[in-house]
C-alpha cells in the first residue's frame, strides 16, 4: 500500500466530494500508478488538467507516483502563457474550435452566433467526438465525464450548468473567450462562415416586409442561408448583450 498527498485547485474542486474540497488530503492505492491515473480514479477528467506538480516538479501524466510524494494539480490556463511549465499536454490552445456532444445543441448555436468554430451533430458517438476533438486539435465540450477521460481527448471540458444561457456565460468565462467575440460572422446552422451579399442576389429569397425593412444581407457560404438584420437578430443582440455583461 502507498500513500500520496493531493490537492486540487479552482474548479477542479467541482469533481471532489466536499470533504476533498479545497484541502490536502491523503490517498492510498496500490502497486506503481501514473498520476493521470491517480488524478481521474478520484473523479477529475485529465482534460480540465493543465498543470501536475510532484513534490514543487511540472510532470507529465506517465509520471508514477511514489510513497509520499505530494501532488499538486491545476486547471487548465486558457487566459495566459504556462507552456514553459506544463509537461501535461503539448501547446494550449490559443485559437480555440470546439465539438460538442448530442446535449448541447444550443450550446452549439449560441458559440457559433458569437463566431466561434463549433462542430455539432446530434448523432456523434463518443468514439467520433473524441477521434475529432484529437485529430483537428478541438475542445470537446460535454457533460459526460467519461468522455473526457479517453485518452485521446488532450483538450476538453465537462460543461457545469443546465441552461443554454448559463452555459454560454460559463464557456466565456472558462476559456476567456470574451476578446474573441465576434458576433454573426458565421451561421448558427452549418458553421460556414458569412459574407455580404448584395442585396440583388438575394432578394427574392427574402420575405417581401424584410425586402422593404432592409437593405444589408450576409450570405453563408456553406448551406446559403441568408441573414439580416430583422427581430430576431434584435433578440440575440440582446441575449448577446446580455450574456457578455455577466461574464465581465
Amino acid at each position: 500500500m502507498r500513500l500520496a498527498d493531493f490537492r486540487f485547485y479552482a474548479e477542479l474542486n467541482d469533481f471532489l466530494p466536499p470533504e476533498r474540497r479545497f484541502t490536502s488530503f491523503e490517498y492510498s492505492f496500490n502497486d506503481a500508478q501514473t498520476v493521470k491515473h491517480l488524478i481521474e480514479s478520484l473523479g477529475v477528467p485529465h482534460t480540465e488538467v493543465d498543470l501536475v506538480l510532484v513534490n514543487g516538479r511540472s510532470v507529465d501524466f506517465g509520471v508514477n507516483v511514489e510513497n509520499g510524494d505530494r501532488v499538486s494539480v491545476y486547471p487548465v490556463f486558457e487566459s495566459f502563457d504556462i507552456s514553459s511549465l506544463t509537461l501535461v499536454r503539448p501547446e494550449p490552445l490559443r485559437h480555440p474550435s470546439f465539438v460538442l456532444d448530442a446535449h448541447l445543441g444550443r450550446l452549439a448555436a449560441y458559440l457559433r452566433m458569437l463566431g466561434f468554430d463549433v462542430l455539432y451533430r446530434n448523432d456523434f458517438r463518443d468514439e467520433k467526438l473524441a477521434r475529432i476533438a484529437a485529430e483537428e486539435r478541438r475542445i470537446l465540450l460535454t457533460k459526460d465525464r467519461g468522455l473526457l477521460k479517453r485518452n485521446e481527448v488532450t483538450h476538453g471540458y465537462c460543461v457545469r450548468h443546465a441552461a443554454p444561457r448559463r452555459q454560454l456565460a460559463e464557456i466565456l468565462a472558462r476559456f476567456d473567450l470574451v476578446r474573441l467575440v465576434r458576433p454573426f460572422t458565421r451561421c448558427m446552422r452549418c458553421n460556414a462562415p458569412l459574407a455580404p451579399v448584395d442585396k440583388s442576389e438575394v432578394e427574392q429569397r427574402v420575405p417581401p416586409r424584410s425586402r422593404e425593412l432592409h437593405d444589408e444581407y450576409h450570405q453563408c457560404s456553406g448551406c446559403g442561408r441568408i441573414y439580416w438584420g430583422g427581430s430576431h437578430y434584435r433578440r440575440m443582440t440582446r441575449l448577446i448583450d446580455q450574456v457578455l455583461a455577466s461574464v465581465a
